[in-house]
């Protein structure tokens, strides 16, 4: 199903590492840590990575056809969700592939695209859940978060779900790849805690929040949103708070 797994003790990302050995690795190819001392998620955010018991992790992906990549993130929140529904917790998705349990961030999901000439050969897809943190170092992270061993009541083994994840992803991948978000969209809904809500979006190149009414998905995994006029107005990228 993958080729191999790549693991480090200490790294500064898997995702940098993943991108500056992109050529030499292997399609399918999990590079995972146990510290990384420069994780970061979307917009160059720090995702805090020291402690030896949650999921670092990036995939190495080379499909030949590229036209899905960009709903890798969403599918993959998708599968960490589902994971962590097998630990008796449920779990929702906020737009556009963050997991929460309880309104509170578990799982971060960052894709980097590799590119040849300008043309993308492929992508990292990295994937940060807090699996065993105690609340007092989440307190300092200054929004709000969670961590799975909170949820379940119980200490998680990160061998355990690191496996489960991996083998949850590449279950589907092969599909989600030739058809996209539509594949899983029913999962994905499923999971959300924003459509019916009205939501801020904030874009990535300001600091702008507009507001909306956060009405449908539609299947290439795009927000539809109706705007205070009552337009319809499709949302590409951007976060969105609730």
């Amino acid at each position: 199903m993958h080729n191999n797994i790549i693991q480090f003790d200490t790294i500064d990302s898997t995702n940098t590492y993943g991108l500056e050995h992109f050529e030499n690795l292997g399609d399918r190819t999990v590079i995972t840590a146990l510290v990384q001392t420069k994780g970061r998620g979307r917009f160059n955010r720090i995702w805090i990575s020291e402690n030896r018991e949650n999921i670092y992790l990036s995939i190495i992906l080379k499909p030949q056809k590229i036209d899905h990549i960009q709903n890798l993130t969403q599918y993959m929140s998708v599968c960490c969700a589902k994971v962590i529904e097998t630990y008796n917790v449920n779990a929702q998705i906020k737009y556009p592939n963050d997991v929460l349990i309880d309104n509170k961030k578990i799982c971060g999901i960052l894709c980097e695209s590799f590119l040849k000439n300008n043309i993308i050969q492929g992508v990292v897809l990295g994937c940060g859940v807090n699996l065993n943190l105690s609340q007092s170092i989440l307190d300092k992270i200054g929004r709000p978060a969670t961590s799975l061993n909170l949820a379940a009541g119980k200490s998680i083994d990160r061998e355990e779900f690191f496996n489960k994840l991996v083998n949850e992803f590449f279950n589907n991948y092969d599909e989600v790849i030739q058809n996209g978000f539509a594949y899983f969209k029913e999962d994905y809904i499923l999971r959300n805690n924003f459509l019916g809500k009205n939501v801020y979006v904030q874009q990535r190149d300001n600091d702008i929040k507009e507001n909306f009414l956060a009405q449908k998905m539609d299947d290439n995994g795009n927000l539809v949103v109706i705007c205070n006029d009552g337009t319809e107005k499709t949302i590409f990228s951007g976060d969105i708070i609730l």
